[in-house]
């Protein structure tokens, strides 16, 4: 009994991970079954092939619902109910047709046409189903947020109340649900955003409703990218539910790739960098040097996108194995040339969903709507709870207003700062999607400068650019001398840095435009060059950004604001403040390990796609005991890197 309670309860201290050896047990009875589904629904032979392929997604939806029971426990209600209420209203949606008018027949007979409010009746239906959808979300992933806010604007001293839990303990005896603290479910937002763009998706007719509410059940909660994505659109995952399937050995082979791809990325690289020298780092930055503090930035970039899109490569996998196809995620983000391709290669799946439900709804790069006035006035609104400082709140709308004021004197820029500002609200609103801190805000926010910064800057030419540049490496320097505080000197030296290579290219785009006699050898290489040179301070920039990402991260939402801002403050301080150099021979020889990982990931990332592509294909056409062999004798080396606590994958908290 104790075995069968173990196999079939939840247990908060053991969620089901994909590097468990627990889950592949899981896996390998469930693809068993599954295979036995198939075998008995092809030698029935019935007609209809919808009835058997129904029969498939009832038993994985079942499968997909106890996978997330063992993650998430009796929040399986919570993907429950939106499973049902987007289904219901999907349906009534669709139901309300607008009818077909002759309107030159009635204008011809000077009639009034007749009023209808079907457009009216649909519009409502989708605002009721987002109105739950988020609703959900921002109680239980805000709630700590409003509270802070309420208290502060008010000053009165409201706590969080789970409603979830008092009414759970309406029907337990023992009264075992905490009422005074919010937890939030696993994997909220992805699901929550999976269902949106179904409703979204029916409602303006991108794709029809699924006729059974299993059928969608099984789209809303398919395990493999139920709790950390990829998010799935509605009109790419829902015409696979109606599809027989198929897999080739090739298929087969490129599944048992991206498995392993993912759990080395996973075990090897992302928990490994964790546990011995990133966590260490970011819990307690003071007993750290600056140099010390920098390569945990550094490293955790690789760690985050080890762990985010190792996981992302076993759930497409997976996803494979059983005929599914899932959307690719990432890109090599890594390769990035500036900000603007990062996020194109980055969590592409978040990256469309925000361009397609809120970047284009703002007015995209056409124009501002009133979503645009009413989102930067809520962002300032919550820069000021946030910060309890009018400054940081003025300044964001100071920054919309001369936005928008210039638009409007300036017609033939209009499209430009309207696309950017709408850009940079979108960037806000994806950092808040992460958590209610500053420190995800001032991520987001980081990335959309750089954006917006990468336009204008692409737009100048290079004699504008080096003069900027001069200007602000000429004030940072100035600044540096008479104020030697940490964030000036970060800026001191990055700026100066960023100066020695616009002039470099300012000096060579000069030769170019004058038409110097230069080599083809040596054009390549000074291309190649600036090339590299714009990888690497892309990289540097958005490892920089994650300082406010890591430092929000894993923290109880009652105190995250607080713990969070500290250990920013703190890492700033040790990166800008006075380095002793004699001490990096002996970090690099004592953190040999970590840093031989650090390089060799980041090498195995630069590679070229076509050569990762011809690794992938050719180990897809081996034959299958040498397939096998190969991952018998991966997975022993994987394991040798195994932590003593399985890590779980950083996503899972958003």
């Amino acid at each position: 009994m104790s075995f069968l309670h173990h196999i079939f309860a939840f247990d908060s201290a053991s969620p089901l991970l994909f590097t468990q050896f627990y889950f592949w047990a899981f896996f390998a009875i469930i693809y068993a079954v599954f295979a036995l589904i198939l075998e008995v629904n092809n030698r029935q032979g019935e007609a209809d092939g919808r009835k058997r392929l129904h029969l498939r997604n009832v038993f994985l939806m079942f499968v997909s619902w106890f996978f997330y029971y063992k993650t998430s426990g009796i929040f399986l209600l919570i993907l429950a109910f939106v499973t049902c209420s987007d289904f219901l209203i999907a349906k009534r949606i669709a139901q309300l047709k607008q009818p077909k008018i002759n309107i030159k027949k009635h204008l011809r007979r000077n009639v009034t046409l007749p009023t209808d409010y079907t457009a009216l009746k649909r519009r409502l239906w989708l605002v009721l189903s987002v109105a739950i959808d988020l609703g959900l979300l921002a109680y239980f992933k805000y709630a700590y947020f409003f509270t802070d806010m309420l208290n502060g604007l008010f000053g009165a001293d409201f706590r969080v109340f789970d409603i979830f839990a008092y009414v759970g303990n309406g029907f337990a005896a023992d009264g075992r649900f905490m009422v005074d603290t919010i937890v939030l479910p696993v994997g909220i937002s992805f699901y929550i955003f999976q269902v949106i763009s179904y409703t979204a998706d029916v409602y303006h007719e991108r794709i029809r409703p699924v006729d059974n509410l299993l059928d969608f059940g099984f789209y809303v909660s398919f395990f493999p990218q139920l709790v950390a994505g990829p998010i799935v659109r509605a009109s790419e995952f829902i015409p696979q539910l109606y599809k027989p399937f198929r897999l080739t050995k090739m298929q087969f082979g490129i599944a048992l790739f991206w498995i392993l791809n993912g759990l080395a990325k996973k075990i090897i690289l992302s928990d490994y960098l964790a546990v011995n020298f990133i966590d260490r780092v970011f819990q307690s930055p003071m007993l750290f040097s600056g140099f010390e503090n920098l390569f945990a930035l550094l490293t955790y970039s690789m760690q985050v996108y080890a762990d985010f899109s190792g996981y992302t490569d076993i759930a497409i996998g997976v996803a494979l194995l059983m005929g599914f196809y899932l959307p690719q995620n990432f890109d090599s983000p890594y390769k990035s040339q500036n900000p603007q391709e990062f996020w194109r290669r980055w969590h592409m799946s978040l990256s469309r969903w925000l361009k397609t439900y809120l970047y284009i709804p703002l007015g995209g790069n056409r124009n501002a709507t009133f979503g645009t006035y009413f989102w930067i006035t809520l962002i300032a609104l919550v820069a000021l709870v946030l910060t309890g400082s009018w400054v940081a709140t003025a300044v964001i709308l100071i920054v919309a207003a001369v936005v928008i004021v210039v638009a409007l004197l300036r017609p033939s820029h209009r499209q430009l700062l309207y696309a950017n500002l709408n850009s940079f609200i979108t960037m806000l609103l994806g950092g808040l999607w992460h958590g209610a801190s500053w420190n995800f805000m001032i991520w987001g926010g980081l990335n959309g400068i750089g954006m917006i910064l990468n336009k204008f800057w692409r737009i100048m030419n290079w004699h504008v650019r080096f003069a900027i540049m001069t200007l602000l490496a000429l004030s940072f320097a100035i600044a540096h001398h008479f104020a030697p505080l940490p964030l000036i000197n970060l800026a001191y030296v990055w700026f100066a840095i960023l100066w020695v290579g616009t002039a470099i290219r300012y000096i060579w785009n000069l030769c170019v435009a004058n038409r110097f006699i230069i080599q083809v050898r040596v054009a390549k290489a000074v291309n190649a060059l600036g090339v590299a040179w714009a990888v690497l301070q892309t990289f540097v920039f958005i490892s920089f950004t994650r300082l406010f990402f890591r430092s929000g991260s894993n923290l109880n939402p009652a105190t995250a604001n607080q713990e969070a801002w500290q250990t920013a403050k703190q890492m700033v301080g040790q990166i800008g403040g006075a380095w002793n150099s004699s001490i990096i021979p002996d970090f690099l020889w004592e953190y040999r390990s970590v840093v031989v990982l650090f390089v060799a990931g980041m090498i195995i990332h630069w590679l070229p796609a076509r050569w990762k592509r011809w690794y992938r294909i050719n180990f897809a056409m081996l034959p299958l005991w040498v397939m096998l062999l190969i991952v018998v004798v991966a997975v022993f080396v994987i394991y040798q890197f195994v932590t003593a606590d399985l890590q779980a994958f950083i996503y899972f908290q958003f």
